[in-house]
């Protein structure tokens, strides 16, 4: 029988895939980054027997009448509850989140993360980090349909994720003498839109598509070692590759494209789209955080709406500008 507490909370944040996107799906290895500072909180109380009530930024309201948006966290919430027989359960849940919605950082992850979390919590259940990636990938299988985990694994974890879909997912400690701007370019990712382009490219061309995903994977490899060497020029490269590729895969767009060269242009040592795509964010690796605050403010000018700086190197923490 559950242990239902007064309260309980759950707690995750942001990701940015470092290289990897698209082609982690196919089965090529993927890098991701937490951070930790941009968070996802989901904090639950006793409704005193009446309805189950949500509370977000999209909806407020009894669960059951949430939109088709939130369909992934009210299949999730119900899943759970009826596998430990607390259907009848009531209880008010209010998710509040800093991570701005489809622009790559994992925020359906992050949502699903932190209320698993937080109703384990509130009922007084044990959890395992593999039974909660478990039941957070019931969330992005319905919003993502074929999600490779990888931001749900990094949600969940403190330290940056090496993931090979079903066969690798370890941490890879990374101390980089560079800094990593994260920039939100204002424009709304089509993960979905773009996650099927890929498919239906493999399915009508094949061949050369498949050439594109493997050698994503390969610039996989190639970072790994670069991060493993603390080679911030090298990595640099293998990001401009790898938005080369992203490119001819048909993820990236015009303001994507032009915000990347913008940055080039100014210093970066390499920029590419990170997530989905045809939208939301980019990354540029830079020398240090000076460098990467002028590169900031120089695209802010031309439509970036929000930055953020995270060290590489010895101190985790990321600066929001």
């Amino acid at each position: 029988m559950a242990k239902i507490m007064h309260s309980g909370n759950g707690e995750s944040h942001a990701k940015i895939i470092l290289i990897g996107e698209h082609s982690v799906v196919y089965g090529q290895p993927a890098i991701a980054l937490p951070l930790s500072k941009v968070k996802t909180k989901v904090h639950i109380k006793d409704s005193s027997n009446g309805p189950r009530i949500l509370h977000s930024r999209y909806f407020d309201g009894e669960l059951k009448n949430s939109p088709t948006s939130l369909s992934g966290i009210k299949h999730l919430i119900n899943y759970i509850l009826e596998a430990h027989s607390m259907m009848n359960s009531s209880f008010i849940m209010t998710i509040t989140s800093d991570l701005p919605a489809e622009r790559g950082m994992g925020s359906s992850a992050a949502t699903a993360i932190a209320v698993v979390r937080a109703l384990y919590t509130y009922f007084g259940w044990h959890l395992t980090h593999s039974k909660l990636l478990q039941l957070a990938n019931i969330a992005e299988k319905d919003i993502h349909g074929n999600p490779s985990g990888l931001d749900a694994a990094t949600s969940a974890s403190s330290q940056p994720v090496w993931m090979i879909k079903n066969k690798e997912l370890f941490t890879l400690p990374i101390n980089l003498n560079a800094c990593l701007l994260i920039c939100d370019s204002g424009i709304r990712g089509r993960t979905g839109e773009a996650v099927s382009s890929v498919k239906k490219r493999l399915e009508s061309d094949p061949e050369a598509t498949q050439a594109l995903i493997n050698k994503l994977g390969e610039l996989a490899f190639a970072a790994r070692q670069q991060i493993a060497n603390d080679d911030p020029s090298g990595l640099g490269k293998t990001f401009n590759i790898a938005q080369s590729q992203l490119a001819a895969l048909g993820v990236s767009n015009k303001q994507l494209d032009d915000l990347i060269k913008t940055s080039l242009a100014f210093g970066a040592l390499g920029s590419k789209l990170t997530g989905g795509g045809r939208g939301g964010c980019f990354i540029s690796l830079v020398r240090n955080q000076k460098s990467a605050k002028e590169i900031a403010r120089q695209l802010r000018k031309k439509g970036v709406t929000e930055t953020w700086i995270q060290p590489l190197g010895n101190d985790p923490e990321e600066e929001n500008n």
